[in-house]
């Protein structure tokens, strides 16, 4: 179980984990493959993508908890993949964008790709990738990815969601995201970002001194 702000519960769908077996018949037991370095030649072999299909299934609950619980406009349409700022590279088969009602909240938009996967856009200058890489060197596991997904989409829903553009000779472009155990955070260079989504998102970002605000909450019927 997941929860947001301690009031309304979200539960991840019981998902039932698919195996996976090597070319000797043996289970591949991901996330615990490599006690040390995984083998050179595992970079670039990706063997069982679609062991990340149950993120779509966790996506799919994270929709429908956060359009029954918060006051938000849904736009369930394949088109709002143009929220991300760079082209996904995989083919999108469904693209949902959340925008609440209050502006100061930030949007998220969750791009479901055929690779499978999660693309979610955050805001409105970032992208984050679940998962961000699924080569046999990596080793990540659905399970993995899905906790990183729930918690970055809580952390946005709380008002627990930063984004700043550093101006100067050399402007960076960054985000925050704080936890109840600590924080996560990263930049790019500006260049690296689409140079009008980035004068157009300056003065809301300017005006948001403590960061995107909390979601409302759905106000009940009377």
């Amino acid at each position: 179980m997941r929860e947001d702000d301690g009031v309304s519960p979200y539960v991840r769908p019981a998902i039932e984990t698919p195996v996976f077996r090597d070319a000797d018949g043996a289970v591949i037991d991901y996330g615990e493959r490599w006690p040390g370095s995984p083998p050179e030649e595992t970079y670039s072999i990706d063997t069982h993508p679609e062991r990340f299909a149950p993120l779509h299934v966790v996506a799919d609950a994270l929709v429908a908890h956060l359009r029954n619980t918060y006051d938000v406009e849904v736009d369930d349409r394949v088109e709002a993949a143009a929220d991300l700022p760079r082209n996904t590279s995989h083919d999108v088969i469904r693209t949902v964008r959340i925008r609440p009602t209050d502006p100061e909240c930030a949007t998220l938009t969750l791009v479901f790709t055929a690779y499978p996967g999660i693309h979610m856009h955050a805001g409105l200058l970032h992208d984050f990738h679940y998962p961000v890489c699924g080569c046999d060197a990596c080793d990540s596991t659905w399970q993995a990815e899905a906790d990183e997904l729930e918690q970055a989409v809580f952390a946005v829903v709380s008002g627990n969601y930063r984004e700043t553009i550093e101006r100067g000779p050399d402007p960076w472009i960054g985000h925050t995201f704080t936890y109840p155990d600590g924080a996560r955070s990263g930049k790019s260079r500006a260049q690296d970002f689409p140079v009008q989504r980035v004068e157009d998102a300056e003065p809301t970002l300017r005006g948001l001194r403590d960061g995107w605000a909390s979601w409302p909450r759905m106000t009940s019927p009377s």
